[in-house]
């Protein structure tokens, strides 16, 4: 269930599918880059002004689903506009800052996203651009990347599947939201 905070900027609610913390695993695969299994948590808040501040972190796992090492970290921030138009500024741990434009799906929580410019600096890697899908999919967060370097085109590069990260207090606070149940507890499901 998507919830909407009291104190979300009223441009943001079409967003609000994003809203949370979220963790999972993916794939990674581009010519002349590792082909890996990664972990990735991504964080997505807000401070009640018309934008979303992003977060990720992804690492390699191993054979048996363990961290080996960091893959890539980024940060931004998502705004939405009346005609469901999607922008994003993002800044990556590889030298580069993009700026991606896309829209909100028509009656779905799916956002497709374009970069629209990139710099890079020095110490980057050659990227040209890319695109990106993110969907809300029986509550959890999907999302694909595709990029394009001078040597390769556009093609998909990263995908992963996440989940809603649930801490103790999310537990305490959802078992509160409860009420009382009846004793047996079936016939809470009646």
């Amino acid at each position: 269930m998507i919830e909407i905070p009291s104190d979300l900027h009223p441009d943001l609610v079409p967003l609000a599918f994003l809203l949370g913390n979220w963790a999972g695993a993916g794939v990674s695969d581009f010519p002349g880059a590792e082909k890996c299994n990664f972990g990735q948590e991504v964080s997505f808040s807000h401070d009640g002004r018309d934008f979303l501040e992003y977060t990720s972190h992804s690492w390699v796992l191993d054979a048996e689903g363990e961290k080996v090492r960091p893959l890539e970290s980024e940060s931004g921030f998502w705004r939405i506009d009346k005609d469901r138009k999607v922008e994003v500024v993002m800044v990556r741990d590889q030298g580069v800052i993009e700026i991606w434009y896309g829209e909100l799906g028509h009656q779905k929580p799916q956002i497709d996203l374009v970069t629209d410019a990139v710099a890079r600096t020095a110490a980057s890697g050659p990227y040209n651009g890319g695109k990106r899908l993110y969907g809300y999919v029986k509550s959890d967060l999907m999302w694909v990347g595709e990029k394009s370097t001078p040597e390769v085109e556009l093609r998909p590069y990263m995908s992963a599947h996440l989940k809603t990260v649930v801490t103790p207090e999310d537990v305490a606070a959802m078992a509160k939201s409860l009420g009382d149940l009846p004793d047996d507890g079936i016939a809470f499901f009646k």
